[in-house]
C-alpha cells in the first residue's frame, strides 16, 4: 500500500463540477492499493501517514504531525501510484488490487483515519475526479508498507 502526501494549505476533489471533498490546512493523500495488501497494511499505513511529523513546531521544524498541527486529510483512490514503469513507454497496472479489494481497502483505511479522530474528507473511489491542491513548502512524501 502507498500513500503519497502532500501539506496542504487546501484541497478538494471535484466530480462531475461538484466538490465532494475539501479540506483546509492538513495533507492531501493520494492512495494506492496493490495485491497483496490487508488491512494490516492498511492500518500500518495510516498509524505512519497520522503519525509522519510534517508540519512546523514553534522554531518552524518539521516536529508535528496532521493532529498535533491541527489538520485535516483528503484521501484520494489513486491506482496510477501502484504502476510499473520499469519497462517500456506504457504503465503496467499488473500489481494493482482488484477493484473490489482495493476500494474495501480504501474505505477501511478512511476508516482508520476517522477513528484516530483526524476530520477525514474523501474523493470517490474509481471516479473521474480533479484535484486541486495548493501545496504548503512545497512539502511531499512518499510512504509504503
Amino acid at each position: 500500500m502507498i500513500a503519497l502526501i502532500q501539506r496542504a494549505l487546501s484541497a478538494n476533489a471535484v466530480v462531475d463540477g461538484k466538490v465532494v471533498g475539501e479540506i483546509g490546512p492538513g495533507l492531501l493523500i493520494l492512495l494506492g492499493v496493490e495485491q497483496e495488501d490487508t488491512e494490516q497494511k492498511a492500518r500500518r499505513l495510516c498509524e505512519k501517514v497520522l503519525g509522519y511529523r510534517v508540519f512546523g513546531d514553534e522554531d518552524d521544524k518539521m516536529n508535528l504531525n496532521v493532529q498535533q498541527a491541527g489538520g485535516s486529510v483528503l484521501v484520494v483512490s489513486q491506482f496510477t501510484l501502484v504502476a510499473d514503469t520499469q519497462k517500456g513507454m506504457r504503465p503496467s497496472f499488473s500489481r494493482g488490487a482488484v477493484p473490489a479489494e482495493a476500494d474495501r481497502l480504501y474505505e477501511y483505511f478512511v476508516a482508520q483515519c476517522r477513528e484516530r479522530g483526524v476530520k477525514t474528507e474523501t474523493g470517490i473511489f474509481a471516479a473521474d475526479m480533479k484535484v486541486s491542491l495548493v501545496n504548503d513548502g512545497p512539502v511531499t512524501f512518499w510512504l509504503q508498507v
